[in-house]
């Protein structure tokens, strides 16, 4: 997958007769920009040391902030953009890793819903002995 630096939304780059269309409207040929001298699978790594690599890439970046504007403008589905990770149009710190969660993470889990259900039980409980006591009055 390549990834173009057209394919990026920046606000005004393809409208009226100075339509920006690609690099060169915002580089010269003397401009190295990091995402077009790595590996573009790079920028869609599973691995956190790809995607740290990737992360130090665009850190010195001279269009990380245009990458990152026009990431969010689109909602990019995944990847790294103006040095941030991207997964289903939102900023994450870190991919969750493939597979179950780990057992004590559900645990915690299921004892977190518990406690959630015991308080809506409460909170049911006590509105229904104020309906009663009203009733009764």
């Amino acid at each position: 997958m390549t990834v173009l630096f057209s394919e990026l939304l920046v606000p005004g780059w393809a409208q009226g007769p100075d339509a920006k269309i690609g690099v060169t409207a915002f580089a010269d040929s003397s401009t190295k920009l990091p995402c077009h001298q790595a590996d573009p699978e790079t920028f869609f790594a599973e691995s956190q040391a790809e995607i740290s690599y990737a992360k130090a890439l665009c850190g010195e970046c001279p269009m990380r902030a245009a990458c990152l504007e026009g990431a969010l403008s689109r909602s990019e589905p995944c990847g790294v953009w103006g040095g941030e990770l991207f997964e289903d149009g939102k900023v994450i710190q870190t991919k969750r890793a493939p597979g179950r969660p780990r057992l004590e993470k559900l645990e915690r889990l299921e004892k977190l819903e518990r406690l959630e259900n015991l308080e809506r039980l409460e909170n049911l409980e006590s509105s229904t002995s104020e309906v009663e006591a009203a009733l009764a009055s």
